[in-house]
């Protein structure tokens, strides 16, 4: 009986095309969590000693464990994480913090609108993350359903936690901007401007 060539052991069979798939998927969301726990976090650092610091103490603990629960996950799908894209993530959050806000250096309150804007934007893209397992979960033995729907529940109650604080911050930073400011002033007795002729017609305001 001719021996059997010895050689160097055989490579494990390369993974599917839908478990790269999966695998991009899942640590694009992991970058994307990561990102999300930094800015909640340094939200309810920033808040802290007024109404908006408890809710979002809570929403910062909740989206911390979200995302143990994505790298539980990911672990039980056997699915690595990237931590390259991860370090990115980060560095985009980071990055995101010099966008303008009407004030060079400092804070306003444009920030806190801006900030809930993304956050709000992060849970819903996580919301539709669980969505998404819910479906794989049909045919993963490795997934629980049952935790997978407390997760969206979750979400979306998260979700609405943003909305009222959004309202709130945006009602406290832009409604003082309002035109009836300025008409308020014009009818308080104080002499009304000229009357502007040959100017052409009026330009409505456009928004963005």
């Amino acid at each position: 009986m001719n021996a059997r060539p010895v050689g160097p052991p055989s490579r494990s069979p390369s993974p599917t095309h839908a478990q790269r798939l999966l695998a991009i998927y899942l640590n694009d969301h992991l970058a994307g969590a990561s990102s999300g726990v930094s800015l909640i976090r340094r939200m309810a650092r920033t808040h802290r000693g007024t109404p908006a610091g408890p809710p979002l103490a809570e929403l910062a603990e909740q989206i911390a464990e979200d995302r143990e629960s994505l790298r539980e996950i990911m672990t039980a799908l056997d699915v690595p994480a990237q931590w390259p894209r991860v370090v990115v993530g980060r560095l985009a959050e980071k990055a995101g913090r010099l966008k303008l806000n009407g004030h060079l250096v400092s804070r306003s309150p444009l920030s806190d609108v801006l900030e809930l804007e993304a956050m709000r934007i992060g849970v819903q893209g996580k919301a539709e993350l669980w969505q998404s397992l819910g479906i794989l979960a049909e045919t993963a033995d490795h997934l629980d359903r049952a935790a997978v729907d407390r997760l969206l529940t979750r979400a979306r109650q998260q979700a609405a936690v943003l909305d009222g604080l959004h309202d709130e911050a945006a009602r406290r930073s832009l409604t003082s901007a309002s035109p009836s400011a300025s008409t308020s002033a014009s009818s308080s007795g104080s002499p009304s401007a000229p009357a502007r002729r040959d100017r052409g017609p009026s330009r409505r305001t456009r928004w963005a």
